[in-house]
């Protein structure tokens, strides 16, 4: 079973479960006791389902999730062993559950069940607008009726025959039986009611159907599709695997309220789009092939395809039928003069009916164009170069090939009498210039700038000529005959949007182009005659169409036929808008990096942690046609400052977000149409612990207090860097007034040292002046004791006194005296250190401590200098010098 929601969400009874499509995106709920789902009906806000011993509702939770609730849970001894339940209908306050064996009618009131348990099997029950019936095994048809059950009618063919389904026609009903087709149930009589697919019912078992909202019936068979009857039993459409259906047993069918054909298979589901503004034939069979060009001519619809021309009656169901002598390709159709020609890869053909007349043969022909002021000739383009068509006897014949121009001439323009403008895919734009009569090419030049290109075309449109390639459209001017950029209509083809340069102009002046996701046209707005764009989102993906060969032609006002590689598709432009759809959100997913997601809150403000910043906004427009894609457009304020490009993706990631407020707003517009509603969903996240205003409070508090530590501590290290300084200010000071000091004395020690010296000289000299006295005394002694014995007691007194003045031992202790002062203990140094030194030895030290030679030694010691050399020889002895010591610098250090 198939039903749809209030938001126009489509659900299906599956064998995994209640399988769910919004537009977008497919959703499986699995089933609550993991059985087979056999039923499904939307009624007001739930979802009830039907399943093995199990039957319930579903509710949409906050976080658009369904979530189950069982309503056979408090009655589950009063079902049956093995009891499914297949059917699920309601009727005001009332939900009837339907298995094979009775019939549970649930009030929602007052939460109540009322049991019908008939005595055979129950087939299947219908609804109508006043009524709930239900068909029992070989009894008949029977009427839930104050709560009980009564017989409507249990005519044979009701008894015997499974009733499919059976509607409301006013007083009467309308039954499908499964295999002996449609009667009508008319106050109790049931008369049959013959239909055109009466037959194709008897041989196919119809297992489905539903009564649609035009009035139409659309029949679900076991092996021959779905075919739809109109109200007075003729068929409309038969829609099989051949033309597209994915198998040919169909076991439910629904009607959306967008008129949707949803189709339950034996395996899969498909959408028909019975009122889309598309509608596609498709060639399975190859016949056609690929179509290039089409035109309507007499009633008739001709297309050319790669395996030549067919043709059949506008507006009828009938098959194409094949033109012979056109095998091959057919490059172009263009209707002049009331004259059909076909532009071929054998030429060109003049085409009456079912008939092809062949005018040219010389070579391919890919199109024509009429020449202006020259109503009898058209100009045609061939595979090398440009060749006339004239008119003579009222019929069309070939003329003359113009000379001087031997290229492709696939695309080409005629700039009234001023020239021909013709584009080459591998060689760019010509202008030829063309004497008056159309013979000869006089001159031609290539243009450098816009250059060539893969899919370019060429055109004329509002009597400018135009050419379109990979960077854009470019216009000529026709004063300075250069190409500029248009940039209204390059806009079709930013972005990486270039598929095709093709463009069309149809027979009410709109010019076509095709990008990737769009076919665009412009037509002249009718207040300032300014070009207006109008796109069509319908993508090359979908239109199946060959790049470079898209082909449209206007059939009427609003109606256009586009040719694909597989067949043709219609495409009604004044139905491509709807006013009821809405743009909704349908899942809000959020996770923490590398994690399992978890689904959120799409009503309510978003409140996620910082590290929950990894957010997909899932979004749906419920439309379901199968070539027009719903576009989207979203801001995310917060995180950017403008509108995203228009894109078919339902959902929108964002990673990493910072952590802050959002709000995410979301449009969509569908075909050519903005739908009206904007969605707006405001989520916020959430800073983390660390950021919170109470920890920025508290790293504050923290802040001033270790601010306040710092300053301390600074001030106390400072303080301490100042002592510290001032110690070792005044430690320099003390070494600095100790090095004076050291400075002084070594000063006063000099001073001391020089005091000595000259004290020394003095003393040596007192010694030197001494020794020179007693010289001279002795010599005067000498000199007295020469005379005579009879000298006198005087003479001898004399003597007597320079004895006692020339006393060696007196002149030596005051010679120690004076030196003991000067150089205080050096006696007693030497003899301790050199206890074996006699006196004479101490008096010799101290001679020489004074510096003085030998021979200023030898008067003070009364010997001659060669007894002093032999003291100093005997005192190193005594002091044991070795050979490389002087005595003297020996005796100075002590």
């Amino acid at each position: 079973m198939i039903s749809q929601d209030q938001n126009q969400f489509i659900f299906f009874a599956n064998n995994e479960g209640l399988l769910e499509y919004n537009g977008s995106n497919w959703q499986l709920y699995p089933s609550p006791n993991e059985t087979i789902i056999r039923s499904v009906k939307v009624i007001g806000d739930k979802i009830y389902t039907g399943s093995y011993m199990e039957f319930g509702f579903w509710n949409r939770n906050s976080n658009g999730l369904l979530s189950y609730t069982s309503l056979s849970k408090p009655i589950e001894n009063r079902i049956l062993k093995e009891e499914q339940f297949w059917n699920i209908l309601n009727y005001d306050q009332w939900v009837i559950f339907q298995s094979l064996n009775r019939i549970y009618i649930y009030d929602t009131k007052i939460g109540s069940f009322k049991i019908l348990a008939p005595s055979n099997e129950i087939i299947k029950s219908f609804r109508t607008p006043h009524s709930i019936y239900f068909q029992i095994s070989n009894q008949g048809l029977f009427e839930i009726d104050s709560g009980k059950s009564k017989l409507v009618s249990n005519e044979p063919i009701l008894k015997r025959n499974r009733i499919v389904n059976l509607f409301a026609q006013g007083d009467d009903l309308l039954v499908l039986t499964q295999n002996q087709g449609f009667y009508k149930l008319l106050g109790g009589n049931l008369v049959k009611f013959n239909t055109e697919a009466d037959s194709k019912i008897m041989q196919s078992s119809v297992y489905s159907c539903e009564l649609l909202s035009e009035g139409n019936i659309a029949i679900g068979t076991v092996s021959n599709g779905i075919i739809i009857l109109n109200e007075e039993g003729k068929i409309k459409h038969q829609i099989s695997q051949a033309n597209g259906l994915s198998n040919n047993t169909v076991l439910s069918l629904f009607e959306d309220k967008e008129s949707n054909l949803w189709v339950g298979l034996d395996n899969g589901i498909n959408c028909i789009n019975l009122k889309s503004p598309i509608q596609s034939y498709i060639d399975d069979s190859g016949v056609l092939g690929t179509v290039y060009c089409s035109e309507l001519y007499k009633g008739k619809l001709y297309i050319g395809t790669n395996q030549g021309l067919f043709y059949k009656n506008y507006q009828s169901n009938e098959s194409f039928h094949f033109i012979n002598g056109t095998k091959g390709q057919v490059w172009s159709l263009y209707l002049y003069d009331d004259t059909l020609f076909c532009g071929h890869d054998k030429g060109t053909f003049i085409i009456n009916n079912d008939k092809a007349l062949n005018i040219f043969s010389s070579t391919g022909t890919w199109n024509f164009r009429a020449v202006p002021n020259h109503k009898d000739l058209i100009l045609q383009g061939n595979y090398y170069g440009i060749s006339v068509l004239e008119k003579k006897n009222n019929q069309w014949q070939f003329r003359n090939k113009i000379k001087g121009f031997d290229y492709s001439s696939k695309y080409f323009e005629i700039n009234a009498n001023d020239a021909i403008y013709v584009s080459h895919e591998y060689k760019g734009v010509f202008r030829l210039l063309f004497d008056k009569d159309l013979f000869a090419i006089n001159a031609f030049t290539t243009y450098k700038y816009p250059g060539k290109g893969k899919n370019s075309c060429l055109i004329k449109f509002n009597n400018a000529i135009y050419y379109s390639y990979k960077e854009g459209v470019f216009k000529l001017n026709n004063k300075t005959k250069q190409f500029n950029k248009d940039k209204l209509l390059s806009s079709v083809f930013e972005n990486d949007l270039f598929t095709s340069g093709k463009m069309i102009v149809d027979n009410s002046n709109k010019l076509w182009l095709f990008s990737k996701n769009h076919i665009n046209y412009y037509a002249a707005n009718k207040l300032n005659n300014k070009l207006s764009k109008s796109s069509i989102p319908i993508p090359v993906s979908l239109t199946n169409s060959m790049l470079g060969y898209e082909n449209i032609t206007q059939l009427s006002n609003s109606i256009y036929f586009f040719g694909t590689t597989d067949g043709y598709y219609l495409l009604n432009i004044n139905n491509l808008y709807n006013d009821d759809y809405q743009v909704s959100i349908s899942k809000i997913v959020t996770n923490v990096l590398d994690e399992t997601v978890h689904i959120d809150d799409v009503l309510k403000l978003g409140v996620f942690k910082h590290d929950e910043n990894n957010i997909t906004i899932s979004y749906t427009v419920p439309e379901y046609n199968k070539y027009i894609n719903t576009e989207y457009q979203y801001i995310l304020e917060g995180f950017q400052d403008k509108w995203t490009d228009w894109h078919t993706e339902s959902s929108a990631n964002f990673k990493n977000l910072s952590p802050g407020d959002y709000v995410f707003k979301l449009r969509a517009k569908y075909a050519n149409s903005d739908i009206k509603n904007t969605e707006i969903y405001s989520f916020t996240i959430l800073r983390p612990w660390y950021k919170t205003n109470l920890a920025i409070a508290f790293y504050i508090l923290l802040f001033f207090i270790l601010n306040h530590f710092v300053i301390k501590k600074y001030n106390t290290y400072h303080k301490r860097q100042k002592e510290k300084l001032i110690e070792e200010n005044n430690l320099l000071l003390e070494f600095k007034e100790l090095e004076n000091e050291k400075q002084m004395m070594y000063i006063k020690n000099e001073q001391l040292s020089q005091d000595v010296n000259v004290i020394n000289r003095e003393l040596a000299a007192s010694t030197m002046s001494l020794n020179s006295k007693n010289e001279l005394l002795a010599f005067i002694k000498e000199d007295l004791k020469k005379t005579s014995e009879s000298e006198s007691r005087s003479i001898k007194s004399v003597i007597s006194t320079i004895n006692k003045n020339i006393s060696k031992d007196d002149s030596w202790n005051v010679f120690q005296e004076a030196f003991d002062h000067t150089d205080k203990d050096f006696l007693k140094k030497l003899k301790e250190a050199h206890p074996s030194l006699t006196p004479n030895d101490l008096r010799l030290c101290a001679y020489l401590r004074l510096n003085l030679s030998s021979k200023e030694i030898a008067p003070l010691l009364n010997i001659s200098v060669r007894s002093v050399e032999i003291k100093r020889y005997r005192l190193r002895k005594k002091i044991d010098l070795s050979h490389q010591q002087g005595l003297v610098e020996y005796i100075l250090a002590v």
